[in-house]
């Protein structure tokens, strides 16, 4: 059942409910363009070949280790349509609002209460960000370019999730062609 909020109903969030998403880990991130357009360049041979928007895509991806405290960065790629990277929050030091909303609460699960107690080194946050700066970057230079409004997340929760997420994401062009964002025009 839909909830309302403001008297308008809401789309649940895809983010899992009993994980805070400021915790220490590492995290798969898939952000696709709106109606996974091909904004961001072709794949010729296995290669992914990057347009204009394409390289701003890839050079903002760069750029949030500089604006997040306690980021890491993991594998990362452009795609066509879509953008695959590994992003890792370490060491993150906590800093208590004094708003009631972050005071625990046994009555809303994490993700009830994420919606109103948004951190800067959240994932949300962090996603929401790198979108924002491409976007903006993309409209300075009078690039037409749109992303979709939300994005994928996974917890990569051990060492062997993370190494096969990372040969996906090095592999990701060279599969183009069975990948399912991959669109036959």
């Amino acid at each position: 059942m839909n909830e309302k909020y403001e008297n308008k109903y809401r789309i649940s969030s895809a983010r899992c409910q009993n994980w805070d998403y400021a915790s220490e880990g590492a995290y798969f991130i898939t952000i696709c363009t709106k109606d996974r357009q091909h904004y961001f360049g072709e794949v010729a041979n296995g290669r992914m070949l990057l347009s204009n928007i394409g390289i701003v895509a890839n050079l903002m991806w760069y750029e949030i280790k500089n604006h997040n405290k306690n980021v890491e960065l993991g594998e990362f790629i452009v795609m066509p349509n879509h953008v695959h990277g590994i992003l890792i929050l370490n060491n993150l030091d906590k800093v208590e609002t004094g708003h009631t909303l972050s005071l625990p609460s046994t009555e809303k699960t994490i993700g009830q209460q994420r919606f109103q107690n948004q951190g800067k080194n959240t994932i949300s946050s962090i996603v929401g960000s790198y979108k924002s700066a491409v976007t903006k970057h993309c409209n300075r230079l009078d690039f037409e370019f749109a992303w979709q409004s939300r994005f994928h997340d996974h917890i990569i929760r051990n060492s062997a999730s993370f190494s096969n997420i990372s040969n996906y994401i090095i592999t990701n062009a060279a599969n183009w062609n069975t990948d399912k964002f991959h669109e036959h025009i």
